[in-house]
């Protein structure tokens, strides 16, 4: 298995990306994120990342390690604010306590696989021969991946911003993730932003102000992070 996919690597990494829009697109149109289909869906892709890692044996080289000297890193105080952005309009309690535990759970998933896939394999295969590029395609290709949504019923507008401040916390994600070695707090990050989505009032904080800081915040502290961190 680990020589078979050490061949094909590029063509392992785009059939997992392709394989988990593809899920989730299905599971978006036919049930949303608040049912436990999606829930169920997400949880089987998670397990199988989970056991392909351990026969790989590549869980701490895909990132699932602990962070060393945390404070190098400002003790991720700007993850923290990041993870806040979907609560500062207060709180919409107009979904169900089911609907609640199902998207906070599907969304652990989401941010779990979509962290694997697109920080640990991806970046790590095109590493190999261009960290540079490698950087860059991880967070373009998360960003643009958002695109997905427009097929989903999205919006235009709100997309194209999404895919904006996609892009810029992709960047960081993966320069924490190429500096520290760990996907741990990406992981975290991601997870929480995501489940706490289902609390967010929409208004034009929400619609406009809220992706500026998600743009800018990521952005000044990954270039920190390349400035003050070694590898």
């Amino acid at each position: 298995m680990k020589k078979l996919f050490e061949k094909h690597e590029t063509l392992f990494c785009m059939l997992l990306i392709i394989i988990y829009l593809v899920v989730n697109s299905v599971c978006v149109q036919n049930f949303g994120y608040t049912s436990c289909v999606s829930f169920i869906a997400n949880t089987i892709l998670s397990a199988f990342l989970i056991v392909l890692m351990v026969v790989l044996k590549r869980t701490s080289y895909y990132g699932l390690k602990k962070i060393e000297n945390a404070k190098q890193y400002l003790y991720f105080i700007p993850l923290l604010v990041i993870i806040t952005v979907n609560l500062w309009n207060g709180f919409n309690i107009n979904n169900s306590s089911s609907e609640i535990v199902f998207h906070s759970l599907t969304m652990i998933n989401i941010g779990f696989i979509e962290e694997i896939i697109f920080r640990g394999f991806l970046f790590k295969m095109m590493a190999k021969t261009n960290v540079k590029s490698a950087i860059i395609v991880s967070a373009v290709t998360f960003g643009a991946g958002h695109i997905v949504n427009l097929i989903n019923g999205a919006e235009l507008i709100p997309t194209l911003i999404q895919i904006c401040y996609a892009t810029s916390i992709g960047y960081l994600f993966v320069i924490l993730f190429h500096k520290s070695k760990s996907l741990v707090p990406c992981i975290i990050t991601h997870s929480l932003v995501n489940s706490l989505s289902v609390f967010n009032v929409e208004n034009t904080m929400s619609m406009y102000i809220a992706p500026v800081f998600l743009v800018v915040i990521p952005v000044a502290y990954a270039i920190y992070i390349n400035k003050k961190v070694r590898e």
